[in-house]
């Protein structure tokens, strides 16, 4: 199979889809791979090194998409490269579908088989594509509230773990999966006051038994939303309903009652974001302030601390790449439930259930549901 890696193009993104091991490894088992010449560079990996282990650099995205049968991408791709996407092409990268109808209909209208990162389960349900990504982005959703409860940045001019005799920071943390963990640990680690709000009463008493004694569980309603706003000085958005919309917990009302330069780090902002008022920012121009709040929304936060992010997800898509290369796409769809999970499109037809709900479009249920 030949497989091609072109190099993102998105705002601020820095991270690359395959590293010369990958490259490798792939190679070894037969197979053919197209590298973008400087795709590697954000990352810190020169086109020497891909070329050293068989790929062959190619220097436009147009001739990657036309000749590759696998293209193996990072984040969604984006208008301009649409019309390179070929029928019957298949394209494994972040999808996000649920957050833009246009490119749920666009990538439709190519015909090409779409697999989503984010909605491959494995055997034991879990998400494993996701989760380094969730991992880094909760990380760093702390050291970026922090930054902007600067008062430079508009902020309320607070230090997360204060000082003897002046109170730390409060964090609110909606969600506490794993995006809503790693924020919990790195914040507990600045010795702020945090608490993590969630609906499932076994995860609480899960993350009750590990977290330091600074974080503290509750169970997530309306009213316990409410009073945590009125305390929080950093809100972290970390709900996820895997491949559907971020459902929005915090409306305009509700973001009156925070207190003026408080900071919300919306993660959930890839699923379309757990705010009323949040819309997507880069890292380029990353803050908006509504009702005296400032909304921190970009939507490839990983992007950023790109190498970190490419090593940690390289090491997790890998397998899969070998297994669809190998057995062909549709193969491995029918030997592999893993796979089956991931199409979110295929040939035109909507194949993941909450996409198709979030647009009332028809849904298709021969992969997800067999």
């Amino acid at each position: 199979m030949i497989i091609g890696v072109p190099k993102e193009i998105k705002r601020d993104e820095y991270r690359v889809a395959m590293l010369p091991v990958g490259v490798e490894e792939l190679v070894s088992a037969g197979h053919s791979v197209l590298v973008e010449t400087r795709a590697g560079l954000g990352s810190g990996l020169s086109d020497g090194e891909y070329l050293a282990q068989g790929a062959e650099l190619v220097s436009t995205a147009a001739e990657i998409f036309r000749r590759a049968d696998l293209i193996v991408k990072v984040k969604e791709p984006l208008p301009e490269e649409w019309p390179l996407i070929r029928d019957g092409q298949a394209i494994f990268t972040y999808f996000h579908f649920a957050a833009s109808r246009e490119l749920t209909e666009a990538m439709a209208a190519t015909g090409a088989i779409c697999l989503a990162y984010e909605t491959l389960r494995d055997a034991d349900g879990r998400l494993p594509l996701l989760t380094p990504m969730s991992e880094v982005a909760g990380r760093m959703s702390i050291q970026e509230g922090a930054k902007y409860l600067e008062r430079p940045q508009m902020g309320r001019g607070i230090l997360l773990g204060g000082v003897p005799g002046v109170a730390p920071a409060h964090i609110t943390i909606l969600g506490g999966g794993i995006v809503g963990a790693n924020a919990g640990k790195i914040a507990a680690g600045f010795q702020a006051d945090i608490t993590i709000l969630d609906i499932n009463m076994d995860r609480l008493r899960h993350l009750d038994e590990v977290m330091p004694a600074n974080v503290n569980m509750l169970y997530s309603d309306r009213h316990v939303i409410r009073d945590e706003l009125k305390l929080a000085d950093l809100v972290i958005g970390a709900v996820l309903i895997p491949g559907a919309r971020a459902p929005q917990l915090i409306d305009r009302t509700l973001l009156k009652t925070m207190k003026p330069g408080s900071v919300i780090i919306d993660v959930a902002i890839d699923q379309g974001g757990c705010l009323e008022t949040s819309r997507p920012t880069t890292h380029g121009d990353p803050t908006f302030i509504e009702e005296d709040v400032v909304h921190y929304c970009v939507t490839n936060m990983p992007g950023a601390v790109g190498r970190t992010s490419t090593f940690a997800l390289c090491n997790v898509t890998l397998p899969w790449v070998l297994l669809m290369a190998t057995q062909g796409v549709e193969s491995a769809a029918r030997t592999s439930r893993p796979v089956a999970t991931a199409i979110n499109i295929h040939r035109g037809a909507i194949t993941n259930r909450a996409v198709a709900e979030t647009f009332g479009l028809p849904f298709d249920g021969r992969f997800q549901e067999r």
